[in-house]
């Protein structure tokens, strides 16, 4: 996925815990780690600045685009 998530620099920045986070936030420690393992499909305005506001930084801290590589072994 070309959406890459930076939470876990974030975290370690802020010396939190993930379980802190999600309480802090009000999402599951189970729903905050897909979206942190990369593997949320979406993720709402409201929990994106819910997560800016107790992470302290901006959208883009956690989010970043990267372009995709193709895998030689596809095709």
């Amino acid at each position: 996925m070309p959406i890459a998530v930076d939470i876990d620099v974030m975290l370690a920045r802020r010396k939190m815990s993930v379980g802190e986070l999600a309480d802090r936030v009000g999402i599951t420690p189970a729903n905050l780690a897909v979206l942190k393992n990369g593997r949320a499909k979406a993720v709402r305005f409201a929990t994106l600045a819910a997560l800016c506001e107790v992470l302290e930084c901006q959208p883009g801290d956690l989010l970043r685009w990267e372009t995709e590589t193709e895998d030689p072994t596809d095709g």
